[in-house]
């Protein structure tokens, strides 16, 4: 009896001991949480580690789509079944004969400090981590610099579209749209971020008045919140009509005028806004009775997305293109403006002459023919709608 205890207590403390190496190799990255999306230890850093751990598992505050969490270990037992299924057998009879000279306070020791290994490796799930960053971000009292990571995780969290959809479950949506408020630049630019990645069909934003405040700092003079403001407000009123009819009465369709017309204007959000016009002008022509989008056919405002082919970066250029043989399908759009008033002939001439191989780059020379080739597509589309002008019904 006393020599199957001695085995016993030989075979505990090898896997003990072999426990503690594994535990260590996951610390340093080697066994990823594979339900996080952050693959390590990520955490908002407004509460501490045995506060986050704490919150993660109680039943009170739990997520209701994961009943626990999965990643890391679980028990002691886990890491121990865990230990032995990774394990070379020698190296366990190796260990075995190692420990045999400790004392029974010794392996009480040991075992406690694995515990204490296994507490640090349970890492919370994508669900779990949006909760922490949550909570830090409703923590008045937290520092800016805690404020800005707690968003900087959640900007990483909503990418896959479950997380996004959890966002508002959780509170999240409220919070960030608050922060858009917040005094600093960079805490307005994330959540910013955070709000067009999220917002993709998600008409909650506009309930919770997100499309008001985002449209305002599309005019920051910070060119980064712009253009994270200006990318969210695309995601909000692409393909929905309550947030197009929401930035209609804000009077978009003169913001998206100003930033084309500007050629001081950061040339990412001209981009940004022409191509904002090509959806729009698509969404017209499915649904050709949504009577706030009218504004792409006005003469300026045609105007504004003409004169963008004129511009040297060919990647704006191609974007300029894209807007007018959408806004050319529009029953709205006059051929006969964009002749007279916005010269899209010349227009379009000169854009020929420039893309002209021999005045293109050499690494350029294939995407200047891309781009080309849409030229051609928009001249042609332009004649035809200038010809049924011409033609006179018999």
């Amino acid at each position: 009896m006393a020599k199957g205890a001695s085995l016993l207590l030989l075979l505990l403390s090898s896997m003990l001991l072999l426990a503690t190496e594994a535990a260590a190799v996951a610390a340093e990255g080697a066994l990823p949480n594979k339900s996080s999306s952050l693959g390590g230890f990520v955490w908002a850093t407004g509460k501490g580690e045995g506060d986050l751990i704490a919150m993660v598992e109680s039943p009170e505050e739990s997520f209701p789509v994961e009943d626990e969490i999965s990643g890391g270990f679980s028990s002691l037992e886990g890491m121990l079944q865990w230990a032995i299924g990774h394990s070379d057998p020698e190296k366990l009879k190796e260990k075995a004969k190692d420990v045999q000279g400790l004392s029974g306070d010794e392996l009480k020791k040991r075992q406690l400090e694995i515990k204490d290994l296994m507490e640090k490796l349970k890492v919370p799930s994508d669900a779990e981590l949006m909760k922490i960053a949550i909570a830090d971000l409703n923590n008045s009292s937290i520092t800016l610099e805690d404020r800005q990571r707690s968003l900087d995780e959640l900007l990483f969290l909503v990418d896959p579209i479950d997380n996004a959809n959890d966002l508002d479950k959780l509170g999240g949506l409220v919070v960030v749209i608050r922060e858009l408020d917040n005094s600093e630049a960079d805490i307005r630019t994330t959540s910013a971020w955070i709000l067009g990645k999220a917002s993709q069909n998600n008409a909650l934003i506009l309930t919770y008045g997100g499309l008001v405040k985002l449209m305002k700092m599309v005019g920051s003079s910070s060119k980064e919140e712009a253009i994270k403001a200006l990318y969210a407000v695309s995601a909000l009123v692409r393909n929905n009509e309550i947030g197009q009819k929401m930035f209609y009465a804000e009077e978009g369709n003169i913001m998206l005028q100003d930033i084309m017309s500007n050629s001081s204007v950061d040339i990412r959000l001209r981009k940004k806004a022409a191509f904002l016009v090509a959806d729009l002008s698509d969404y017209q022509q499915q649904y050709a009775d949504n009577s706030m989008l009218h504004f792409l056919g006005d003469r300026f405002f045609l105007k504004a997305v003409v004169d963008l082919l004129l511009t040297p970066d060919l990647d704006l250029q191609e974007k300029a293109l894209l807007a007018v043989r959408s806004l050319l399908q529009l029953t709205s759009t006059i051929a006969s403006d964009l002749r007279d008033f916005c010269r899209l002939d010349q227009v379009l001439e000169s854009m020929r002459e420039g893309l002209d191989n021999s005045n293109v780059e050499e690494d350029l020379k294939d995407y200047s023919d891309e781009i080309e080739s849409l030229r051609k597509e928009v001249l042609m589309l332009f004649h035809n709608k200038l010809s049924n002008i011409w033609s006179v019904p018999t």
